[in-house]
């Protein structure tokens, strides 16, 4: 069997000076990410970070309410954050920069997507190298996080941002997951499972509430903001 010498090169062990020497630059890349992010993103204002699937196509009814909301919230002063992705991020985005809305992209460098979404404000494009970096962004700087359907990408940022509420390292802002029938069975298997084991409070339960329109997202959001905040600020 035929190996190639670079597969075998990357396995190879390295000397622990080796290892403290790379790591050592690679902090320097990590601190420059935040540096740039915090840079882009502190002047953004009010925003709201719209997860989901860059599977979603436009025919997909989810990608019109994405759409929908995308207009939505820009029509209230805020600024829209996705992914900066394709399907449900593209369809955000799109909708507040077809108004005049702020739009920003929060990308990530991915061998299967070339670029961040077309939508975006040149000011407010940027795209990172680590996933980790990418996250704490759409964390600091939104006010309320909007969670349609979506694969592991969406899950993992949904529950750091639960995770997050949950712990009180965030204010108690609003997490909606839009989309029903797609977010029941998790619901079931949080309430069957995980709180029936006492692995969580009934409480964490009322840190989201799943919707099913742009709409409901919006009178969720403004609803919040008009009872219990004067000030949106970034959250840590």
């Amino acid at each position: 069997m035929n190996v190639d010498k670079r597969v075998i090169r990357k396995f190879e062990k390295k000397t622990w000076s080796e290892v403290k020497s790379k790591n050592s630059w690679q902090v320097f890349r990590i601190m420059a990410e935040f540096v740039e992010g915090f840079d882009v993103l502190t002047e953004i204002g009010p925003s709201v970070t719209v997860f989901g699937s860059a599977r979603t196509t436009p025919d997909d009814p989810h990608y019109r309410i994405a759409y929908e909301l995308g207009r939505l919230l820009a029509s209230e002063g805020l600024t829209v954050i996705t992914g900066g992705g394709p399907g449900v991020m593209e369809a955000a985005n799109k909708g507040a920069k077809e108004i005049g809305g702020a739009s920003a992209g929060v990308g990530v460098e991915l061998p299967f997507e070339a670029s961040n979404n077309a939508f975006i404000d040149a000011d407010k494009n940027i795209t990172f190298r680590y996933f980790f970096v990418r996250k704490l962004m759409f964390l600091k700087y939104s006010q309320a996080f909007v969670a349609f359907p979506g694969g592991l990408g969406t899950l993992d940022e949904l529950f750091e941002s639960l995770t997050l509420s949950q712990t009180d390292k965030t204010p108690k802002f609003p997490i909606l997951l839009v989309g029903s029938e797609y977010w029941s069975g998790l619901l079931d298997w949080l309430k069957t499972r995980v709180l029936s084991e006492g692995n969580i409070n009934e409480d964490d339960l009322e840190l989201f509430r799943i919707v099913d329109t742009a709409e409901e997202v919006m009178d969720a959001i403004t609803g919040f903001f008009a009872k219990y905040r004067k000030e949106m600020v970034p959250n840590f």
